[in-house]
């Protein structure tokens, strides 16, 4: 028996294990497909192990293998998979070339640090193979030119792994703002995220900003192509101010001090005149995440909050407040169980929902690698304003390091 899975999409994230006790032929609803696709998962850090989580729980394709040079990593992941996961036996490769072209798997999941994600992809793309990178797709300028370059002309998917342009609010703010135009023309967006401080990872390359591009790119890439997606349009102007005011001040890793920021603001104006401002905390006791749009015809608020004290409250929340008489409204956006725990608010998951549908010739509107460009860029402009001072003109910033001189060297 042959169940699509457009005919299950009602189910997506329940739990069938439950009904195991049913013989194949009884088992119609709950049936468990075998996975289309096999991924080789390239980096099995804390983000590695999200993907490989959620590629497990869409189900159309299975992890094929394992690189990571961390043993330690490898050992956990191979544990999640085979025992909570249940997905039976997994490959372990010894070399990254080994998990490129890999003969049995279709795409290459890259989950590695920001720093080394060029190196990663000139191996991976040599394959041929669709390719998922996550974010930051690179830490400069001249990287992701190349990284631009060898996406341009690529034979296969090549995706970049900006999800929370896929989290509940923000899709239903995409919908209410873009699509339904319920604020009408949008004249000022701005986002505040502020949250407990950078996690442990292996080397502690998060904690320095010639590994990670520094925070406005490590963890604000996000935001900015969410400004990009809500402007439509190109920045022009970036602004930042921002310090080390609590987190690591004495932090040293191999007789190197930290130096990334952990507050800051950030002020970036568009071709069509929209104006941005982000607002970002990394002492603060809770996940808090919020968007206000603002037309001239309304008013977007959308919010998420993670709180580690017993205080009541929806996790998520989306208002749009009208002009003129028309209705006005109030929602709380959320995806089923399941997928909403899987990680990210569900981003991540519908992300890899996105892939598969990609790879299967389905095209959606997931992350283009120009659209990952365009979020470092704001992102390294903002450290260079924070390094200078002064305001950053794209244009100059992006004519410093031209792309053909770039490319060519």
């Amino acid at each position: 028996m042959t169940v699509e899975r457009q005919e299950l999409d009602i189910l997506a994230g329940f739990d069938k294990s439950k009904f195991d006790y049913l013989p194949g032929e009884d088992r119609y609803l709950t049936v468990e497909n075998q996975p289309k696709l096999k991924f080789n998962l390239i980096g099995t850090g804390n983000i590695g192990q999200e993907h490989m989580k959620v590629t497990i729980l869409e189900g159309r394709a299975t992890i094929n293998g394992l690189y990571d040079p961390n043993e330690k990593s490898i050992e956990q992941a191979k544990d999640v998979f085979v025992n909570e996961l249940q997905a039976g036996d997994i490959n372990v490769f010894e070399s990254l070339e080994e998990a490129c072209n890999d003969p049995e798997a279709d795409a290459l999941l890259i989950c590695t640090p920001n720093y080394t994600h060029i190196d990663v992809v000139r191996v991976a793309a040599k394959s041929k193979k669709h390719i998922f990178l996550e974010k930051p797709m690179t830490t400069n300028l001249e990287d992701a030119y190349e990284i631009m370059e060898i996406a341009k002309d690529y034979p296969s998917i090549f995706q970049i792994g900006l999800q929370y342009r896929y989290k509940p609010i923000y899709v239903e703010a995409i919908h209410e703002a873009l699509e339904r135009k319920s604020v009408g023309d949008i004249k000022t967006i701005s986002i505040m995220e502020h949250r407990v401080p950078f996690l442990d990872k292996v080397g502690q390359w998060n904690k320095f900003s010639e590994k990670s591009g520094g925070t406005f790119v490590e963890k604000c890439c996000h935001y900015f192509d969410l400004f990009n997606l809500f402007a439509q349009s190109k920045p022009v102007e970036v602004y930042a101010t921002g310090s080390q005011a609590v987190n690591f001040q004495t932090f040293q890793y191999e007789g190197e001090s930290s130096d990334i920021i952990d507050s800051g603001f950030v002020i970036v104006k568009y071709e069509n005149g929209i104006q941005c401002n982000f607002n970002l905390s990394m002492f603060s006791p809770m996940f808090y995440e919020e968007l206000v749009l603002c037309g001239n015809e309304g008013r977007l608020k959308a919010t998420e909050t993670e709180r580690f004290v017993p205080l009541e409250g929806p996790d998520n929340y989306l208002e749009v407040i009208r002009a003129g008489g028309s209705p006005s409204k109030t929602s709380t956006p959320v995806y089923p169980t399941e997928i909403q725990k899987s990680g990210h608010g569900g981003a991540t998951y519908y992300e890899h929902v996105y892939f598969v549908d990609n790879i299967l010739g389905k095209t959606t509107s997931t992350a283009t690698v120009e659209e990952g460009f365009w979020s470092i860029v704001v992102g390294l402009a903002a450290e260079e304003s924070l390094r200078t001072g002064e305001k950053v003109i794209i244009n100059d910033f992006l004519a410093a390091n031209p792309k053909d001189t770039v490319v060519n060297n």
